[in-house]
């Protein structure tokens, strides 16, 4: 998958605003920081939560993001590595 398409579906899934950059780093580094700023978010809710239901919903797109992350990542490296 290129760099562009999964950029545009992890905001798709996940809601985020849509703010391309116009170098494919630039763009992968503010997708990492929303989605880092997205799971701070996230656990501090999960500390408040008391709800089952609603930490079960927490805790799956936790994972989801924290898997994009780590995508996000290694796409990064991979383009630091080229030059």
């Amino acid at each position: 998958m290129s760099i562009k398409k999964f950029i545009n579906n992890v905001v798709k899934s996940l809601n985020l605003e849509n703010n391309l950059a116009s170098g494919k780093k630039k763009s992968l580094k503010n997708l990492v920081e929303k989605l880092e700023k997205r799971e701070l978010d996230i656990n501090k809710r999960l500390k408040k939560e008391m709800d089952t239901d609603i930490i079960i919903q927490l805790q799956e797109e936790l994972d989801i993001i924290t898997l994009y992350i780590k995508k996000s990542n290694k796409s990064l490296d991979k383009l630091k590595k080229k030059k």
